[in-house]
């Protein structure tokens, strides 16, 4: 198969200062904005990151997990090596919850479901994935509609796994596509937000001190 490359995108980071919900000796926790990388990016011009914007305000911030860049929502970063440790190894044995808010084309027919359906990189067309049964690995999903709107569905999506673009895919797969996703959705779909409209609403840790079930909230913004 022709490879013919990433595919290209322009790099416009939002401006303006991160929004903290939490930051304490062992965590920091704030709000990723829909258009910003998670870690800097290959190529010139892709310097700016959550993971360089975080330690100008908080000096010994690091990335734990990530984000999509044109996903928004809550994320930790750890302030030690100590919690950085404690913090990948959640996310690692899946001891972490985390729920999504997201907006999808069409009228779901179910109130809720799962989807279990293995992923694997579209190497030709990365960083696009795609559903492999026989190299993918394992993806679930768990999801249920919030709201039936006139042409779109609210859906609440809680991942069990964490795969790159695992929600994207996986609603794709029932037929109904985020709005507003610049690689999977098309026409309609794609027209009806000048977003993707998906974000990250709820992330649960313990946290690395003393091991306390601590939930932190960033409201949707569509």
């Amino acid at each position: 198969m022709e490879d013919n490359g990433p595919i290209p995108f322009t790099y416009m980071p939002p401006e303006g200062p991160l929004q903290v919900l939490h930051a304490d000796k062992d965590i920091l926790v704030v709000v990723k904005p829909c258009g910003l990388l998670s870690v800097t990016g290959r190529g010139e011009g892709r310097e700016d990151a959550l993971a360089t914007r975080a330690p100008q305000l908080f000096k010994g911030a690091r990335i734990v997990h990530r984000l999509d860049l044109d996903t928004s929502g809550v994320m930790v970063l750890a302030q030690t090596a100590e919690a950085h440790r404690h913090l990948g190894l959640q996310f690692e044995r899946r001891h972490t919850d985390k729920t999504y808010i997201a907006r999808v084309w069409g009228h779901v027919a179910e109130d809720e479901g799962e989807v279990d359906l293995p992923l694997v990189v579209d190497w030709p067309n990365r960083p696009k994935q795609m559903i492999c049964h026989e190299t993918g690995r394992r993806a679930l999903t768990n999801w249920e509609v919030i709201a039936r709107e006139e042409k779109t569905t609210l859906m609440r999506l809680k991942p069990v796994t964490g795969r790159s673009h695992q929600l994207r895919v996986h609603m794709l797969s029932l037929g109904h596509p985020i709005i507003g996703d610049p690689l999977y959705a098309e026409g309609e779909a794609l027209a009806a937000s000048p977003r993707l409209q998906l974000h990250a609403h709820d992330l649960t840790i313990h946290h690395p001190s003393g091991g306390e079930r601590l939930t932190f909230v960033a409201e949707c913004p569509f």
